[in-house]
């Protein structure tokens, strides 16, 4: 398998973690969408052109990290099962994943972006988009409460999606304030797969910073 992804991309992490948990072997081949020539190669490859892919064994080409994620736990019988095999369960899996990819993932994105854009920025937007935040810090505090991990005693899809979004958010947010979520968030920062995944993002940051790598 080979995996098209960019370290500081959150869904790119999402899908490292689950390969991570998954014990699956992978070649990972990092793009560069900001560089034109690297855009432009990706693009004939795979003329969508975003990240990140999937390319299995038998070379199908699979996009958008949950359904990659679904493929690999189907695929690799070794390590976390991501989606539990209880339906009710499973369903749950699937919606709390969605939630944090549309409610958290994406505002998130928007909260970064007003918060480094250039010339005035609008305050407005962005103590919406903090209130929008805070309140699904809320809701997963009071998620917590019930279960080890996000949706089960056992690590799914779910928590695969949040983790990087929490990483992120702590640049923004006080998650000590919220008693479940910082109990979680400890923990999370003790798992194997996210240790991998952080170690590379901490060494992406670094080349961007540097200037060796460009901004994704």
């Amino acid at each position: 398998m080979e995996l098209f992804y960019h370290p500081l991309s959150r869904y790119s992490q999402k899908v490292l973690i689950a390969l991570y948990e998954k014990q699956a072997n992978f070649y990972p081949r990092v793009i560069e969408l900001s560089d034109p020539l690297s855009r432009r190669e990706f693009c004939d490859f795979y003329p969508p052109g975003k990240l990140p892919l999937l390319k299995s064994k038998a070379g199908e080409l699979i996009p958008e990290s949950s359904i990659i994620i679904e493929f690999i736990d189907s695929e690799f019988s070794t390590g976390t099962r991501l989606i539990p095999h209880d339906k009710a369960l499973a369903l749950e899996t699937r919606l709390q994943d969605r939630l944090i990819d549309n409610d958290f993932s994406n505002i998130l994105f928007e909260l970064e972006h007003q918060k480094t854009e250039d010339g005035e920025q609008n305050q407005i937007l962005i103590r919406q988009l903090e209130k929008d935040i805070g309140q699904f810090l809320d809701y997963l505090d009071n998620k917590l409460e019930k279960h080890h991990w996000l949706c089960a005693e056992s690590l799914t899809l779910a928590d695969c999606a949040l983790f990087p979004c929490l990483y992120c958010a702590q640049n923004y947010f006080q998650l000590f304030s919220y008693d479940n979520l910082n109990r979680y968030w400890h923990q999370a920062q003790l798992r194997g797969s996210f240790i991998q995944v952080k170690e590379e993002i901490e060494l992406a940051m670094g080349d961007v910073l540097s200037g060796r790598r460009p901004i994704p």
